[in-house]
C-alpha cells in the first residue's frame, strides 16, 4: 500500500512558515525587506497588539501590476531570481519567494498597491492561503500589506507567543537591524496608535542617535576602511561606554544584518587591554563584499553567512576597529599647544647656564630606625583581650550587636593600594574590602530607610533622558515601582525611552544612562538572584553601583567613619552578594 502522500500547497506553505515566521517579528522583517527591494524612500510601519491583530507596512516603492498582485502569494514565486547562478550575485533582500506565502498561510492578509503610470490599484484578500476577493480601488502609489489575526488558523503555534511586551520587543529588533543600514530610507513605527520612532533619511550617525539617544552622538568613534577585498564604513563606541551586555552590536553584510561569531571576535579583540572585564563594546559596522565570494543562501531567515575569505576579513576588520580607536582617542587627547612651563627662550649670547645643585644627607641609613617609626600607634597592645571577636572570618551569623567596634578610634586605620583599609581589633589586624564595605553599608541604609519610608530622594534640575534595548526596557518598567521606594522617579516616555526626573543622593546624574544599564546587568546576573523578593534583590545590585562610584582615597576620618558605619551592620562580614568583606590576621600568623 501506498503510504507517500504530496502534501497540498496549504500544508506546504504553513511548513515554510514555521521557518521564515516563527513570531510576528518574522512577519515584519519579511515585509519591510519587499518594501525596500520595491524601491521605496518612505516605509511605515503599524502594529498592534505586538503584531497579534495588525501587522501593516505601507511603502511608496513602485507597487505591482493585477497580475502580480494575485501571483506574488504563489510559493517560490519572486522577481529576484531567474536561475541557479543568480544565488551567487544577490543584490535585493528578500529573494526566496517563500514570505508571502507563507504568510498568507497563517493570517488574513489583504494587499493595495499601485503602479505609477495606472490610474487604479488593486486590491487582493487571502485568508489560509485561499484568495477571498481581488478588484480594483483608488489607492496611493506603492503598496500596503495588512497582516490580520496571525496564525489564526493556527492556534497551537500562537499559544507559543510571549506576552505582548516580549513579542513587541523582538519586533523593535527587527526594526532596527533594518533601519540602521538602510539610513538614506524614512521609517516610521506605530505602536497601538503610538508613534514608537519617526527616523528622517540621513547619514548613519544620525540614525542611529535616532534610534539609540542623542547621546550616541557623542560616544562613537567613525571607522573608515577601504580595500580589495572589502568596504568597511560604521562606528563604534569609545572604550569608557562599554556595557555589561552584548545587547548593542550590530554587523551588516550587503545591507543586510548578519551574525557572524568570527567576525564579531574580531571587533572585540581591537578593544584589547582597554575594557574592564566582563564588558563588551558597541558597534554599528557594515560591509560590502563582491556578492560572489559570499553566501547568504543558508539559513530561511538570512542572518547566518559564510564568506570565501573568512580569514583576511577578520584581520581588515580588527584592523580597521583598532586604528579607529587609536587615530580619535590619540586625536582628543594630545594638544598641540606649547604648555607655558615649556616656553623656554633662547639662551642669550654668552651667558653660560648655571648646573643644577643637588642636596642629600651624607649620615643617612634607610636600614636605621628612629623612635617615631618603631612606635606603632595602636592602643591596645594586648591583642587577645576578653573583648575577642571570634575570628570574623570565620562567623556565619549575624555579629552579635554588643561585640566591640575596632581598638584604634582616633586614626590607626591604613589604606593599602585604594582597596583596603587594615585596622587592629582585639583579635588581630582585620583587613577590610573596601567595595564590598561600602556595598553592605549602602544596602543596609537602604533596606532599613525603605522599611521605614525615609528614603531621601534630589530631584534633578534638568530631567535625564535613558534609551535602551527593548529586554532592559521591559526589565526597567517592571522595576519602577521599586526603584521609587529607593529614591528615583523615572517614567517611560516610550518602548525605550526613559526620563529620569529624580535619583538617590548617592546618584550622580552624569552617569544615570551607564548606571541603569549596569544595575540591570546586575540584577539579571545570578550573583544578584540570591535574594528571596525582587526589590532586596534590586537594592543589592543598586547599592554594587553606588559603592563602584564612590572615592577610591580616603581620608583618615573617612576611613573611620567607615568602619564603624561597617560595624553597626547585623552582617558586616558579607556583601550583599555573598562576598567576604573581613579578613582577620592573627597575630601568631603577624609573628611568622
Amino acid at each position: 500500500m501506498d503510504i507517500i502522500n504530496i502534501l497540498p500547497d496549504s500544508v506546504a506553505n504553513q511548513i515554510a512558515a514555521g521557518e521564515v515566521v516563527d513570531r510576528p517579528a518574522g512577519a515584519v522583517k519579511e515585509l519591510l525587506e519587499n518594501a525596500m527591494d520595491a524601491g521605496a524612500t518612505q516605509i511605515d510601519l503599524v502594529v498592534k497588539d505586538a503584531g497579534r491583530t495588525l501587522i501593516q507596512v505601507t511603502d511608496n516603492g513602485c507597487g505591482m501590476s493585477d497580475g502580480d498582485a494575485r501571483l506574488c502569494f504563489e510559493r517560490h514565486a519572486t522577481s529576484k531570481i531567474h536561475r541557479a547562478d543568480d544565488l551567487f550575485a544577490i543584490h535585493t533582500m528578500g529573494f526566496r519567494g517563500e514570505a508571502l506565502a507563507s504568510i498568507a498561510a497563517i493570517a488574513q492578509v489583504e494587499l493595495r498597491t499601485r503602479q505609477a503610470d495606472s490610474e487604479l490599484g488593486t486590491q487582493v484578500q487571502i485568508e489560509g492561503s485561499h484568495i477571498v476577493d481581488q478588484h480594483h480601488l483608488v489607492c496611493p502609489c506603492g503598496t500596503t500589506v495588512a497582516v490580520k489575526n496571525l496564525f489564526y488558523n493556527v492556534p497551537a503555534r500562537r499559544n507559543f507567543l510571549k506576552r505582548d511586551s516580549v513579542e513587541f520587543g523582538h519586533i523593535e529588533e527587527v526594526f532596527r537591524r533594518i533601519t540602521l543600514i538602510h539610513h538614506d530610507i524614512g521609517f516610521t513605527l506605530q505602536s497601538n496608535g503610538k508613534t514608537v520612532y519617526d527616523l528622517k533619511p540621513g547619514g548613519m550617525l544620525q540614525r542611529i542617535a535616532g534610534l539609540f539617544g542623542s547621546l550616541y552622538k557623542e560616544r562613537m568613534y567613525a571607522v573608515d576602511e577601504e580595500t580589495d577585498l572589502v568596504r568597511i564604513h560604521g562606528f563604534v563606541s569609545r572604550p569608557e561606554f562599554s556595557r555589561k551586555t552584548r545587547g548593542e552590536q550590530y554587523l551588516f553584510v550587503n545591507g543586510r544584518f548578519i551574525k557572524h561569531p568570527s567576525l564579531n571576535t574580531a571587533v572585540e579583540r581591537a578593544y584589547a587591554d582597554l575594557l574592564p572585564d566582563r564588558s563588551f563594546p558597541s558597534y554599528f559596522i557594515g560591509l560590502q563584499v563582491d556578492p560572489s565570494r559570499i553566501d547568504v543562501n543558508i539559513h530561511p531567515t538570512k542572518t547566518e553567512v559564510k564568506f570565501v575569505d573568512d580569514h583576511a576579513l577578520f584581520a581588515i576588520l580588527r584592523s580597521a576597529v583598532k586604528r579607529a580607536i587609536g587615530q580619535f582617542s590619540l586625536g582628543t587627547e594630545l594638544s598641540f599647544d606649547t604648555p607655558p612651563e615649556f616656553n623656554i627662550g633662547p639662551v642669550p649670547k654668552g651667558h653660560t647656564p648655571t648646573p643644577p645643585r643637588i642636596s642629600y644627607n651624607p649620615d643617612y641609613n634607610p636600614f636605621r630606625a628612629t623612635a617615631a617609626q618603631t612606635r606603632l600607634k595602636i592602643e591596645s597592645t594586648d591583642l587577645k583581650g576578653p573583648n575577642d571577636l571570634n575570628d570574623l572570618e570565620d562567623l556565619k551569623d549575624p555579629i552579635d550587636p554588643k561585640a566591640p567596634t575596632p581598638t584604634p578610634s582616633a586614626g590607626t586605620c591604613m589604606q593599602l593600594q585604594e582597596r583596603y583599609i587594615v585596622t587592629a581589633l582585639s583579635s588581630g589586624l582585620a583587613v577590610i574590602d573596601l567595595q564590598r564595605a561600602r556595598e553592605r553599608i549602602a544596602f543596609d541604609r537602604m533596606v532599613r530607610n525603605s522599611e521605614w519610608g525615609a528614603n531621601s530622594s534630589q530631584t534633578l534640575l534638568f530631567p535625564v533622558d535613558c534609551h535602551l534595548q527593548a529586554a532592559d526596557a521591559e526589565m526597567l518598567s517592571e522595576l519602577l515601582p521599586d526603584l521609587k521606594q529607593y529614591g528615583f522617579e523615572i517614567a517611560q516616555r516610550s518602548s525605550g525611552t526613559f526620563v529620569v526626573t529624580a535619583t538617590p543622593p548617592e546618584v550622580h546624574e552624569d552617569d544615570l544612562q551607564h548606571l541603569i544599564e549596569r544595575l540591570l546587568a546586575d540584577y539579571r546576573g545570578s550573583t544578584m538572584q540570591r535574594f528571596v523578593d525582587r526589590s532586596t534583590s534590586l537594592c543589592a545590585s543598586l547599592a554594587k553601583q553606588i559603592a563602584a562610584k564612590c572615592p577610591a582615597r580616603l581620608e583618615q576620618a573617612e576611613m573611620q567613619q567607615l568602619v564603624a558605619d561597617l560595624f553597626a551592620c547585623p552582617m558586616a562580614d558579607t556583601s550583599p552578594s555573598g562576598k567576604k568583606i573581613i579578613t582577620i590576621v592573627k597575630p601568631e600568623e603577624l609573628l611568622k
